[in-house]
């Protein structure tokens, strides 16, 4: 298993903990156990699980069991790859601490935040999908002597 995978995995299990403790909290604030709590939560607790959990687990498989890119290079270059994992999280972790901050106080200041960790976890897919396109886009196909 490539070292990379083993990093989307291991964080992908990260924010699944991650999530289901925002998750716990949520309901303890809709209960009125810590009202202040909820806040903001809400879209961190779902992009912690969507794309913290979900999409990296994803991204890891993808990464480590689509086909071969070429000899050479049978993920295509790491160096994307790589960029791609930091740009997610960044994007993410960013999300996860400015949410709230803008629920509770809103500035502009908390808002850019929020627009820069979404560029971010965009800029992340973008690279992603031109890393994995030629691993997939089907190239020339060979006939079937069965035809």
């Amino acid at each position: 298993m490539p070292t990379l995978t083993r990093w989307y995995i291991k964080t992908a299990l990260l924010y699944l903990a991650a999530s289901l403790v925002v998750g716990v909290v949520l309901a303890g604030a809709r209960l009125g156990a810590w009202p202040a709590a909820g806040a903001g939560l809400s879209p961190v607790y779902f992009h912690l699980f969507m794309v913290g959990w979900v999409s990296q687990l994803i991204f890891g498989v993808i990464y480590w069991l689509f086909p071969r890119h070429s000899r050479q290079q049978p993920r295509g270059r790491s160096e994307l790859g790589w960029s791609v994992f930091g740009l997610l999280n960044a994007g993410l972790l960013l999300r996860a601490v400015a949410e709230p901050l803008n629920a509770t106080s809103p500035r502009s200041m908390w808002g850019w935040l929020l627009v820069i960790s979404a560029v971010l976890q965009w800029a992340a897919g973008l690279l992603f999908v031109i890393q994995t396109w030629p691993r997939v886009h089907g190239g020339p196909r060979r006939r079937s002597s069965k035809s």
